[in-house]
């Protein structure tokens, strides 16, 4: 008996597989329509007004049976016993059937990482997943909490499920590849506003910002880290919107044993988790020049923050670092600054700035 059972059930899930949405929906409509139709052939005057009716099929059908309407006539039981209600439950039962299928599928694509979000904008994507850094990298990305509040794509292409699945600030995409153009559309690369590549090894990452960097709108920003900094010489001649790092752990022992406490300087300025951090803030379009000191005691005064330096684009390659106080700054440029939070441009008063 046990084993019929569990045949039956195989069976009639086998069935829910192959039926198609349109074709429950479909059926389910002209279930209820052909129900209708004989029920107003039958007289049944109370059951026949649209919306007292779809309240009534609903209930019935699904045998909550609250008896506040029923049918009056003989042959309007007839019809309710013997067609509204067994095809109808039957009905009922794929119907839930499928919205329980669809929803664990919908469930199991965003766990895999094969959902597609293509549809998205103005989001960050990590290619890359390392056990620790991963995360540390999400944890302090989240922890700047005057940031835009932009979705967070991570990109992989391991074998495993979505290891953030709790977050709800982070996406998860499983690739084939991070070179393949289709793939690359899946998550919505075109309009990605900051990216940050991080591979499985240097020559992943710097295919990986090979491919992209000609896909991407201009006001992305691309971040790439390298262990080996030649792979970094090598992209730079070819991509002029990356901005590459490297492991510094050779300078930072020398600084920390020339001058101690150096270290720790530089966990506060790159950590948003505690303490001061580093931020930049681009000087917006219309602005009048104006000089770096006025900014400087501005700044101080105003938002207890310290400007270090002025770069002129993205990547920072020609950063101005403590210029004099001289120094003429204009719209476009890039100030970068220690501060405890992030400062926002409409939080500066760009006007009484500006040089006489």
């Amino acid at each position: 008996m046990h084993h019929i059972f569990n045949r039956l059930v195989v069976l009639i899930r086998s069935h829910i597989d192959q039926v198609s949405w349109q074709a429950v929906v479909i059926t389910t409509l002209f279930h209820m329509l052909l129900i209708w139709w004989l029920l107003v052939l039958a007289g049944e005057q109370d059951l026949t007004p649209i919306s007292t009716y779809f309240y009534y099929y609903v209930v019935t059908t699904s045998t909550v049976g609250y008896g506040d309407f029923s049918a009056s006539t003989e042959l309007g039981r007839w019809i309710v016993a013997l067609l509204q209600i067994p095809f109808g439950l039957a009905l009922f039962g794929v119907l839930l059937g499928k919205t329980g299928q669809t929803v664990t599928y919908l469930i199991r694509r965003a766990m895999t990482g094969d959902k597609s979000f293509s549809h998205i904008n103005n989001h960050i994507i990590i290619f890359g997943w390392h056990d620790t850094r991963t995360k540390k990298m999400i944890d302090y990305i989240l922890a700047d909490n005057k940031r835009l509040d932009r979705r967070i794509l991570l990109a992989v292409t391991e074998q495993m499920e979505h290891p953030f699945l709790d977050n709800s600030h982070v996406d998860f995409a499983r690739l084939s590849s991070f070179t393949d153009i289709d793939e690359l559309k899946r998550v919505a690369i075109e309009r990605a506003d900051k990216i940050i590549i991080d591979g499985q090894d240097d020559d992943q990452t710097f295919t990986t910002a090979l491919r992209i960097s000609k896909l991407v709108n201009e006001q992305c920003h691309i971040s790439a880290h390298f262990d080996d900094e030649t792979k970094i010489e090598m992209l730079l001649e070819h991509c002029n919107n990356v901005e590459c790092s490297s492991s510094k752990s050779a300078e930072i022992l020398v600084r920390s044993m020339q001058d101690p406490g150096s270290s720790r300087v530089q966990e506060e300025l790159l950590s948003t988790l505690h303490g001061d951090t580093q931020f930049s803030l681009p000087i917006p379009k219309g602005v009048k020049a104006m000089t770096f000191g006025n900014l400087f005691h501005h700044f101080k005064q105003s938002h207890d923050a310290i400007l270090l330096g002025v770069a002129h684009n993205l990547s920072a390659q020609n950063m101005d670092l403590n210029p004099p106080l001289d120094y003429t700054v204009s719209e476009g440029d890039i100030l970068h600054y220690i501060a405890v939070e992030r400062v926002l441009s409409n939080e500066v008063d760009w006007s009484s700035l500006v040089s006489e």
